[in-house]
């Protein structure tokens, strides 16, 4: 790694970012944009970094469309995303728009350094909570290959759920009571055979239902 770009908005959090990166890499070369709009114009200036930091609640937009732009100009760069969030809305659309690793801004220094060290070694650099959860999902046992096919609707309410939306927003969404949305959900968790959110969440990943929100 002899470049490396910070996407983020708090200065504070991209030095310690910025930091963690330079003690995994001696001699690395970091740059800083701090918006979603300085980072595409970067980006189709011709910017080619090794390593990319994104966080994804950037002030004038999602970093999950910078990771999606990043794959297409430059798939050869190393892309983790460095953000607050831990929950699946979040977490599988950055994994789905090519996100290699996912660590949280609120582990130390130290962890995040030791994390992007392990890119050498082959290893994704993942929170802890992150691994954990990701292998509690693909632990979840297999579908049966009968299973059912969701209806137009239920589609669109599995998507919802996948980008975080609570039973109040899905009903507000549709344009339903929340009467018919829990019966909507409980239609889909039966369908495909789930349990959890996260569980319906990488089913919708599955079928490509999410990536832009």
């Amino acid at each position: 790694m002899k470049t490396a770009w910070i996407v983020e908005d708090h200065p504070a959090t991209a030095a310690i970012v910025q930091a963690a990166a330079t003690t995994a890499f001696p001699g690395l070369v970091a740059l800083a944009d701090g918006c979603l709009s300085e980072a595409r114009a970067r980006l189709l200036a011709g910017y080619r970094p090794d390593l990319a930091l994104i966080d994804l609640d950037l002030p004038d937009g999602s970093g999950i469309e910078l990771l999606e732009q990043l794959r297409q100009l430059h798939p050869g760069c190393v892309m983790v995303v460095a953000t607050i969030y831990a929950d699946d809305g979040h977490l599988f659309p950055a994994l789905r728009a090519g996100a290699q690793g996912y660590l949280l801004k609120d582990e130390s220094r130290d962890r995040i350094s030791e994390a992007l060290r392990g890119i050498d070694r082959g290893e994704p650099p993942l929170s802890p909570s992150i691994a954990r959860r990701l292998l509690r999902v693909f632990a979840a046992p297999a579908r049966q290959p009968d299973e059912e096919e969701l209806s137009p609707r239920e589609r669109e309410t599995l998507t919802l759920i996948a980008k975080g939306y609570h039973l109040p927003e899905v009903a507000q969404s549709l344009g339903v009571t929340r009467s018919t949305a829990a019966t909507y959900i409980k239609t889909i968790y039966r369908k495909l055979a789930v349990t959890s959110r996260a569980e319906a969440t990488m089913e919708a990943s599955r079928r490509g239902l999410i990536g832009h929100y």
